[in-house]
């Protein structure tokens, strides 16, 4: 996979993320959080482990609003970082191919 991508200037990666702090304040969030499920891998977890992962990554231009931000566990969040999820979906399809070796 290709690890070249143009980051979003300074102004929209600031601004994204003051926004995302807010956003984790809200009740929205905290109910979509409260299900305690992973996004990605299905997996429950106490609510407070679940972090804020963008869909669309803010460093890709991505906003900070209710239909670009998912709960992810750590592990997941971790994996995704930066990829889009069509990049995020062809890397699961690769080491899923790679397990079945």
């Amino acid at each position: 996979m290709d690890d070249f991508f143009i980051s979003a200037g300074e102004e929209h990666i600031k601004r994204e993320k003051a926004k995302a702090r807010d956003l984790r304040q809200s009740q929205w969030w905290k109910r979509k959080r409260s299900a305690g499920i992973c996004y990605y891998c299905g997996g429950r977890f106490k609510p407070a482990e679940l972090t804020m992962d963008h869909l669309v990554p803010v460093t890709r231009g991505g906003r900070s609003v209710q239909g670009n931000v998912v709960p992810a566990c750590k592990e997941c969040n971790n994996k995704k970082k930066y990829l889009l999820p069509m990049e995020w979906e062809e890397y699961l399809r690769a080491i899923g191919t790679e397990q079945q070796k």
